[in-house]
């Protein structure tokens, strides 16, 4: 509102308009900065907007006893957890408290009494915008004006609801009272049930509709009234554009008339610093919307960067992506070779098991060759050893001949020591048996001793004298024999 050079400027919500009058006191210089000042103002009141409460255009219909769901939710459908929540009644004297969510929280300490325990609100809901009222139990009271009430850290709004309450009665019994005086038959008909009086639904709508007509009829007057400001302030900007002009060209008679402007320059200077300061309260706001508007962008710059950031590692993961799809080809690509090379392979294989089968028969034909040849040269060796054993008979008989004389010096020489071992048993006996009687042997032992040694050593004697060996040749064979005699009986052993 603009009063007496005072601008009063605020922030309204988005059900309500704002109202701008003005008396014409500015000087016609400052008039356009007092515009320019309007639409800033303006610009920056629409920018606050962040979202609108909305509700039922028509009345919500309860019945007594049942329950009933108030509708109110915020457009765009933002989150109100953070925010706060009031239903109460406008219409009732101290604007009774219905419901209050604050803080995440309900707190209902100062809530009305008669709507203890029956109120509700889905915090679930309240996630996607919804603050609907959910009221149990209806009464007949619970009839009026509903008002839900969103407020955020910078903004607000509210939207209005209206409950009908409907009492639904019994059936009605209808019972004969008697009959009147004129001879006429009397009824009564009765019903039990909470009656709803339908002539107070109109007196509302008559008064709601009233009190539309009269606020919109303001509104147009309103707007009227400033269309008709901003005309005239068009008007007077052009005009005082013109007295420009003409104070120029007439300017050599107005310093006649100086120390009259001075004094009328006084007053002007003087409302003009009333102006300055009301000018700087309204840059001090302007400032503060700044700097809140400088903190929106510095978070829209933040959110900005974040979403560059995704952006970027969208990117990344895409090139990442494209790279493995292009692995994942050539992978394929070698598999493809790979198979290909494996169903050569599987050929080759085929083929050489082919040439493997054919080589085994070939190698069973070449055994079978080389066993035949193996039973040739058997029997080529056996001839050839039965020619070598006929050659050889010649040279083995000189052979013979010389180890025949070798084998008669041997026999010299051990008949030689046989004739010496058995001086040496003559000689050793009888000291023998001299040691064994300086000795004390036990008769026993030497008696068993000296009869054992009796028999052995005739037998020893006639054993080296019976044994004489002979190397006789066999003329069948031509292979030399030793041939020793053993008590009548000759055994052969060859060399």
């Amino acid at each position: 509102m603009i009063n007496d050079n005072v601008v009063e400027g605020g922030v309204m919500n988005s059900s309500e308009h704002i109202i701008v009058q003005s008396k014409h006191l500015c000087p016609p210089a400052m008039k356009f900065i007092c515009l320019t000042l309007l639409i800033i103002c303006g610009i920056t009141d629409s920018r606050a907007e962040q979202f609108e409460v909305v509700g039922p255009v028509d009345a919500v219909l309860a019945v007594v006893g049942e329950d009933v769901i108030l509708p109110c939710s915020v457009k765009p459908n933002i989150s109100v957890v953070d925010m706060r929540v009031e239903w109460f009644r406008p219409d009732l004297k101290d604007s009774q408290l219905v419901h209050l969510y604050r803080d995440h929280e309900d707190r209902n300490i100062d809530q009305s009494p008669s709507y203890r325990r029956r109120t509700k609100l889905n915090h679930q809901e309240l996630q996607k915008g919804n603050a609907s009222l959910k009221l149990s139990s209806v009464q007949v009271s619970d009839e009026g004006l509903y008002r839900c009430f969103i407020q955020s850290k910078s903004w607000y709004d509210d939207v209005t609801v209206n409950v009908r309450v409907e009492a639904v009665g019994l059936p009605p019994v209808i019972t004969i009272d008697g009959f009147d005086h004129s001879g006429g038959l009397q009824l009564q008909c009765e019903s039990e049930g909470n009656m709803f009086n339908s002539w107070r639904t109109s007196v509302i709508m008559i008064s709601v509709f009233a009190v539309l007509s009269v606020i919109v009829g303001i509104l147009v007057a309103v707007f009227a009234h400033k269309n008709k400001e901003q005309s005239q302030l068009q008007n007077e900007h052009s005009k005082l554009q013109n007295k420009h002009h003409k104070l120029q060209n007439e300017q050599s008679q107005l310093q006649n008339e100086h120390s009259k402007l001075q004094n009328e320059h006084h007053k002007l200077q003087n409302e003009q610093s009333q102006l300055q300061n009301e000018h700087s309260k309204l840059q001090n706001e302007h400032h503060k919307l700044q700097n809140e508007q400088s903190q929106l962008q510095n978070e829209h710059s933040k959110l900005q960067n974040e979403h560059h950031k995704l952006q970027n590692e969208h990117h990344k993961l895409q090139n990442e992506q494209s790279q493995l799809q292009n692995e994942h080809s050539k992978l394929q690509n070698e598999h493809h070779k790979l198979q290909n090379e494996q169903s050569q392979l599987q050929n080759e294989h085929s083929k050489l098991q082919n040439e493997q089968s054919q080589l085994q028969n070939e190698q069973s034909q070449l055994q079978n060759e080389h066993r035949q040849l193996q039973n040739e040269h058997s029997q080529l060796r056996n001839e050839y050893s039965q020619l070598r054993n006929e050659h050889s008979i010649q040279n083995e008989h000189s052979q013979l001949q010389n180890e025949h004389r070798k084998l008669l010096n041997e026999k010299r020489g051990i008949h030689q020591e046989h004739e010496e071992l058995l001086e040496c048993l003559k000689t050793l006996i009888p000291k023998a048996l001299m040691y064994l009687r300086r000795h004390k042997v036990f008769s026993i032992e030497y008696d068993h001793l000296l009869e054992h040694l009796k028999t052995i050593i005739p037998k020893a004697i006639t054993h080296l004298r019976t044994h004489r060996v002979n190397v006789i040749l066999d003329a069948d064979t031509a292979y030399p024999h030793l041939i020793v005699s053993d008590g009548g009986k000759q055994t052969k052993s060859e060399h």
